[in-house]
């Protein structure tokens, strides 16, 4: 599957902090009823038997909709389910290595705060790299915001497209305008709305404005 800029345009990075009312994957479908064109499915409490479960009930949600379902860091679970890829970060399996294991066509996303890591992910094989954090954010307490600037010196070092990640919401989206950014990735600003659905049809709109 190739990537595209298309794809990442509304690219939604799920959390389980947020699951209340109605379950993740209930949540990924209202998520995608909205617009969202990616799903990142990112755990990190549940064993390895019900993430792989769960990963296989939100991919079938993901696949009806025809968008892009990846997993965050996990390549050999992504393996196991037959993902559309995984999204690894500086501190995880290499980009490279990811596409050994993962072969020619899925999709690796990189995490990249800068473009020496930028340049180096796209040689090593990345489809689409996430830079950030471009806000603060309480999803990572470890992050250092990024500015405008170098969001679009990581854009514009590389042939691939980027996202806009990290305390991105409705507020603070479209001062992100102008970057060359393809799109944003989203945690609390989809998944802890009152009403997803609703809001990722206004963060839709919103996008198409980058």
């Amino acid at each position: 599957m190739n990537c595209t800029a298309e794809m990442l345009r509304l690219y939604a990075v799920t959390d389980r902090a947020w699951v209340g009312k109605l379950t993740l994957p209930q949540q990924v479908e209202a998520a995608l009823k909205g617009g969202a064109t990616c799903v990142q499915l990112r755990e990190k409490q549940l064993d390895e038997g019900d993430f792989f479960n769960e990963a296989l009930e939100i991919q079938k949600i993901c696949r009806h909709y025809g968008v892009p379902f990846l997993l965050n860091d996990n390549v050999p679970l992504a393996l196991r389910c037959n993902a559309d890829g995984v999204h690894v970060g500086q501190d995880d399996m290499s980009a490279a290595e990811a596409r050994r294991l993962l072969g020619p066509d899925k999709i690796i996303g990189v995490s990249a705060h800068n473009v020496e890591e930028a340049r180096k992910a796209y040689a090593d094989g990345a489809d689409y790299l996430g830079c950030g954090a471009m806000f603060a954010t309480t999803t990572k307490t470890n992050v250092e915001v990024r500015s405008r600037e170098t969001l679009a010196a990581v854009c514009a070092s590389v042939p691939i497209p980027v996202v806009a990640i990290g305390g991105i919401h409705k507020s603070n989206l479209l001062t992100l305008a102008g970057c060359g950014e393809a799109g944003v990735a989203l945690v609390s600003a989809i998944f802890g709305a009152e009403d997803i659905e609703q809001t990722c049809r206004e963060l839709r709109q919103m996008v198409e404005k980058l």
